[in-house]
């Protein structure tokens, strides 16, 4: 950091010092160019442990709104937990500070459509963390897709046995609200389209150690035929698969998998199955953050701002309703729906400017 020209450095507010809290202060504490300003929890004993841990002088504080008002930001980090995700990136906006929020980005589609509305209108950058869409796996995985020309059937497992504690086992659903929305986004990166509708079922194994549901299997069909399996869950002791899930894709030429780390195969209708190259990348919460940053340096969108990220929250939302209702669920109901309440509330509380953008945005951000 003594290198760096202050002018040069830009000042980060993190806000929630939990595991997630400070793996992402690690990244901020690895990078050239960041200068931690602030550390938010509503409990200011594990911020300030937080902060001592990595060295960090800065001051705590128990509220976003103060953190904004007292220290210097130029863009904060949302690791709270989902449900303050939308009071504390609203916070933020309204400030002018451009954030970059864990996922999901709002707990509803309602609340995203809302919240990415007043980002648009106020001009500051909202994006969520889809670190998973940055691995050199899943990109040469990517790359043998297109290779065979483009996956029609796409299937992918998830079966991990975290103990977390907290939060999540409590969760009504827990595996589909809170790590399915990777795997989901993941397959619209894969398949370079967008979802249509889909048919879930979520349950609770009898050995499971979450209050909610923490197993699901749902198919969703995407805008150009394609259909994309799930099934996963977070109760799942022996054989685990990466974090990043198994995958196995079927294409016009051939069929590819990804281990969901670096071992990618493929074989066409005629001859032998063959190792794809990996290289390297840039992976997870850096590549999250690199792309976030160039951004702010005027660089394109990241894959993970708002209005591009809200038809994976979407596909979540959907899914979850399909297991609710035991039937199909189509997203256009999903964006219509959300985007009625978000109207609503825009026209209550007076803000024109929203009403403006979400009256666009009918059926949904533009794809």
């Amino acid at each position: 950091m003594d290198a760096v020209k202050d002018a040069d450095v830009r000042d980060v507010i993190v806000v929630g010092a939990g595991g997630m809290g400070r793996a992402w202060m690690d990244v901020v504490q690895a990078r050239v160019g960041l200068r931690p300003s602030a550390v938010v929890d509503i409990d200011t004993s594990a911020a300030r442990a937080a902060a001592a841990e990595r060295g960090w002088d800065v001051p705590v504080f128990d509220d976003v709104t103060t953190a904004l008002r007292e220290a210097p930001a130029d863009l904060l980090l949302n690791v709270t937990i989902p449900e303050a995700h939308r009071t504390v990136s609203e916070a933020a906006i309204r400030a002018g500070i451009p954030v970059l929020s864990e996922k999901p980005v709002t707990p509803t589609v309602a609340d995203a459509m809302w919240l990415g509305a007043l980002s648009v209108t106020r001009g500051v950058l909202l994006a969520t963390s889809q670190s998973r869409r940055h691995s050199a796996g899943i990109s040469a995985f990517r790359a043998a897709l297109r290779d065979l020309g483009g996956a029609g059937q796409l299937e992918t497992q998830f079966f991990q046995n975290p103990r977390f504690g907290g939060f999540r086992d409590e969760m009504a659903s827990p595996l589909l609200v809170d790590m399915a929305i990777h795997q989901f986004d993941q397959a619209r990166f894969l398949l370079g389209s967008e979802p249509e509708s889909v048919y879930c079922e979520e349950f609770s194994p009898s050995w499971s150690w979450y209050r909610g549901a923490a197993a699901a299997q749902a198919i969703f069909r995407f805008s150009n035929g394609a259909r994309f399996g799930y099934a996963g869950s977070w109760c799942a002791d022996g054989l685990m698969t990466s974090w990043n899930a198994d995958w196995r894709a079927s294409a016009p030429g051939g069929s590819a998998t990804w281990d969901g780390e670096m071992t990618v195969r493929m074989q066409g209708a005629e001859g032998p199955e063959q190792d794809v190259s990996v290289g390297s990348a840039s992976e997870g919460l850096d590549a999250a953050l690199t792309e976030f940053l160039t951004a702010l340096d005027g660089g394109e969108a990241p894959s993970g701002e708002i209005r591009r990220n809200i038809r994976s929250l979407a596909m979540v939302e959907a899914a979850g309703e399909s297991a609710s209702t035991g039937n199909r669920v189509e997203l256009d109901s999903v964006f219509a729906r959300a985007g009625a309440a978000a109207l609503a509330e825009a026209e209550a509380a007076g803000e024109v400017e929203v009403v403006d953008q979400l009256r666009a945005w009918e059926g949904g951000p533009p794809r």
